[in-house]
């Protein structure tokens, strides 16, 4: 079951400011962290010129949150190399989306952001 409208404006209200604060306003033109919502899931991902065709934008996967809603949890994932989505052991889920987003900011182990 996708997520009700009250629920993407929490995710807007938090991954979107997430995102945004990531992506400041001068460097917009050439990186940006941004979100996508596909049913249960929140993609943040990062998105700059293609190298080859800079009129065109790639992406790179950065962390994929998943809400189980029979468990009232988030679960966090990382894009490893062969761009399969793992679990995040060191913090792999939270009933608070927001420590997972700390989580990503922090990033320790360097698996979001390199």
């Amino acid at each position: 079951m996708a997520f009700a409208e009250l629920d993407l404006k929490r995710i807007d209200r938090t991954v979107g400011d997430f995102c945004r604060r990531k992506s400041p306003p001068k460097l917009r033109d050439q990186v940006r962290i941004e979100y996508r919502v596909t049913r249960h899931v929140v993609v943040v991902y990062e998105t700059r010129p293609a190298f080859r065709d800079p009129s065109h934008w790639t992406e790179r996967g950065v962390a994929k949150l998943r809400f189980v809603r029979t468990a009232g949890e988030w679960r966090l994932f990382w894009q490893r190399a062969s761009l399969k989505w793992q679990s995040y052991e060191p913090l792999a889920s939270s009933r608070d989306i927001n420590s997972l987003l700390a989580e990503i900011e922090r990033d320790p182990h360097g698996c979001f952001f390199g």
